[in-house]
């Protein structure tokens, strides 16, 4: 059998993420803006709008559907759900809490309902946090029958005895579970991996700002033209979205993808943090590390035990994908998580600039991790390559001892991202020896990292 050689890498994505532009900031802050008044779930008209903005930025995203009902794996793709409208009027028939002012109110997949009951009654399905007493809770009940209404507990203590009436006016019907998908081919048909999820209604922070930081790479990406990999990027609904996923994709992604990353949590003002990948030794745990240990700040480690996104379905035994995660504040660790406190007002412009700074580096180094070997036997003549001093003094061993380092361990067996690590060198001068490097023609990419 002819084994197909890797491809001789170009010079890559990363020496265009060096500069920080922070007006990009900003309008990531636009988009999130436009995008957070929209009502989205695991399935429902709010995920459709949400892709076709996204859309309107990336052209070549391809929106897929799967129908209610198909089996996935373990699992099966629910029903579509709408809501029309929503609301309870107290006992002087006055709106007190109406879902169109915040999506919020009514508990995700509820049911539809419209009774008049009283405030004993109605109390079983009210809901609110009585240790954040001004912040509206975020609930689902995605695979009971049920319904619901979540309210600020402040609101809550001031309702008054008498007769309520509540009202869903929803719909859940055989429909479909709609994600978003682009694939950019490199020059290699190995791939880098991203996904976000698109599934929850007004969360500025743990939802909106991986959708857009996603969507602002996903435009830098497809208007590179030095891809050494391929590019796969999703923007699925979270769980169920990625396991319908797999069940599409499983032997494709299991072949294809070289290292990925689960994007969320990216708008806070909070340091960043890092959650490695089941494996925890993986490429993409190496390249997270060493970005985020380059970036000048403090960052903070998670365990995987502490997992919570799509990161459990990448990884999960028998998928084993090398897939971590970079965040701000990890979902579940500030207190203004799956509450209505995570609004527009939490996150930053600067944040989410940042960040989508920071993920272009990830990506630039995963694009030119390349594992290299050195062609010659014993040491190579730099001299006559002009890559050494042509006069003799004690500094010249200090005035190549980077490049000479990297020679040393291109082995083969060892990528950019731990030649780096261990020649203690920053990441893009450890990729622009290697370019010097394979320019004159003494290395060689044995596979792709």
């Amino acid at each position: 059998m002819k084994v197909r050689k890797p491809p001789f890498p170009s010079a890559g994505l990363f020496g265009t993420c060096e500069t920080f532009q922070p007006e990009v900031g900003k309008e990531l802050y636009a988009w999130a803006k436009q995008l957070f008044p929209l009502h989205r779930s695991l399935t429902g008209k709010g995920n459709l709008e949400t892709l076709r903005f996204i859309q309107t930025k990336v052209p070549g995203l391809k929106i897929k559907a799967l129908k209610s009902g198909t089996r996935c794996l373990d699992w099966v793709i629910p029903p579509e759900w709408n809501v029309q409208d929503a609301y309870i009027l107290d006992p002087r028939g006055k709106k007190i809490i109406d879902f169109r002012k915040n999506n919020l109110h009514v508990m995700a997949y509820s049911e539809p309902v419209d009774k008049r009951l009283t405030l004993n009654e109605l109390q079983a399905h009210l809901y609110s946090l009585k240790n954040q007493p001004t912040a509206i809770p975020y609930l689902t009940t995605y695979y009971k029958k049920r319904w619901g209404f979540c309210l600020s507990h402040q609101q809550r203590k001031k309702l008054k005895p008498g007769m309520y009436r509540a009202v869903i006016q929803a719909s859940k019907k055989n429909g479909n579970l709609v994600y978003g998908e682009l694939l950019l081919p490199g020059k290699s048909r190995k791939e880098v991996f991203l996904s976000t999820y698109i599934c929850h209604p007004s969360m500025a922070n743990d939802q909106l700002s991986g959708v857009v930081v996603l969507t602002a790479l996903a435009r830098w990406l497809s208007h590179c033209r030095q891809r050494n990999h391929s590019f796969r990027l999703i923007w699925i609904p979270e769980t169920i979205g990625a396991i319908a996923y797999l069940s599409q994709n499983l032997k494709k992604m299991k072949k294809q993808i070289r290292v990925g990353w689960q994007l969320a949590c990216l708008g806070d003002p909070g340091p960043f943090s890092f959650l490695p990948s089941r494996q925890g030794d993986t490429q993409a745990d190496k390249i997270s590390k060493k970005i985020l240990g380059e970036n000048g700040k403090s960052f903070r480690v998670w365990s995987f035990l502490k997992r919570g996104s799509d990161e459990r379905q990448w990884c999960f035994p028998g998928v084993d994908l090398p897939v971590a995660s970079v965040m701000r504040s990890k979902y579940g660790a500030y207190p203004e998580y799956h509450t209505s406190l995570d609004n527009l007002s939490f996150v930053r412009p600067k944040s989410l600039g940042e960040a989508y700074h920071l993920y272009k580096k990830i990506l630039g180094l995963a694009d030119e991790n390349f594992y290299w070997r050195i062609k010659t036997i014993a040491e190579p003549n730099l001299g006559k390559r002009n890559l050494y001093p042509d006069l003799g003094t004690k500094d010249t061993a200090a005035a190549i001892e980077s490049l000479s380092n990297v020679i040393a361990f291109a082995d083969g067996s060892t990528s950019c991202v731990e030649i780096a690590e261990r020649c203690k060198i920053p990441a893009l001068e450890c990729v622009k020896i290697l370019r010097l490097l394979r320019a004159a023609k003494l290395v060689t990419a044995v596979s792709g990292g």
